[in-house]
């Protein structure tokens, strides 16, 4: 927790260490707002500190998340917002700056959302049976799918970790990951160090589009299975199915509640379509790493059935 308290202004941080002595391992997200009171977003509760963030006190939070550098952290604002060393990730919004169409730079920043990084070894321990295929010592083409905040990115991780380092227990034997990490939130890399827990044979490119950092992990890395996190853009479906024809394997996950919010979904609807995903899984949204329902791929319908349906 030390490691994130010190981005903030001596003030803030006695406020926010007071609040979370004794809940630090269920603290979520610290949000700071242009004269608004903190806000805590805990795994089960909020809690509001009745104290006014200045201007000058995000400004201030802003400069020692960049090491006292904005400008060498520009792109990564300009993305909205920049992972720190932990693999905590900080949210930026205020005035855009757009040029040609794209967002340069973030001005009169407004506020700050702390998303609090905790990786949960065997998180994806139930999904182990639908995505792995034994016999082939490889995985099922895959999609994650579950709404904001239930824990996909979490369970993709984790997931990520034991392919790339084997699982002993069922003979599964470590096989090389592409991670295309394009938001920073798997690997969390750090100064070019992963912050987090991703296994021997992984590896990683960030901070670049599904649809480029594919193809470059496919060309230069060789890996056996793609890997990204929440597709679902135009350009994701070209890049998907290249993965496929050059004979990888593919993980993914998307936001969704059921089926139907995938078929409703133009881009998931076509790679499903085009029988890109041997596995749909949908994650409880309460307790995460559980499922909530399985669906496959039936080879002789082309269609996608309830797992256990006839």
């Amino acid at each position: 927790m030390n490691n994130i308290l010190k981005y903030f202004p001596d003030k803030i941080e006695k406020k926010i260490a007071e609040e979370v002595l004794d809940k630090m391992d269920s603290l979520e997200e610290i949000r700071l707002r242009t004269q608004r009171p903190i806000i805590l977003k805990f795994n089960d509760c909020e809690k509001i500190i009745k104290y006014t963030v200045t201007t000058e006190e995000i400004l201030a939070c802003l400069q020692m998340i960049c090491e006292n550098s904005i400008y060498t952290y520009q792109n990564q604002i300009s993305e909205g917002f920049i992972t720190i060393k932990g693999g905590h990730r900080v949210g930026i919004t205020g005035s855009c700056v757009i040029d040609e169409e794209k967002v340069i730079n973030i001005n009169y920043v407004y506020s700050l959302n702390f998303r609090v990084a905790r990786q949960i070894v065997g998180s994806s321990n139930k999904l182990l049976r639908h995505v792995l295929e034994i016999e082939e010592n490889n995985v099922h083409n895959t999609l994650i799918v579950a709404p904001p905040g239930a824990g996909k990115t979490t369970v993709l991780r984790d997931l990520i970790r034991q392919i790339s380092s084997g699982i002993k227990e069922i003979k599964f034997k470590a096989i090389n990951v592409g991670v295309v990490d394009e938001r920073g939130e798997i690997a969390a890399l750090y100064k070019g160090m992963p912050q987090n827990d991703i296994g021997i044979k992984t590896d990683v490119i960030e901070n670049v589009h599904k649809s480029i950092g594919i193809r470059m992990l496919i060309r230069s890395m060789a890996p056996k299975v793609i890997v990204a996190d929440e597709v679902g853009n135009e350009e994701d479906i070209e890049a998907i199915n290249y993965a496929v024809c050059s004979g990888c394997r593919g993980i993914f996950t998307a936001h969704g509640n059921n089926i139907e919010d995938i078929m409703l979904n133009p881009v998931l609807k076509t790679l499903s379509n085009n029988h890109i995903f041997q596995k749909i899984i949908f994650l409880d949204t309460v307790i995460k790493g559980n499922i909530k329902e399985v669906y496959e791929m039936n080879k002789k319908t082309t269609t996608y059935q309830k797992a256990g349906d006839k």
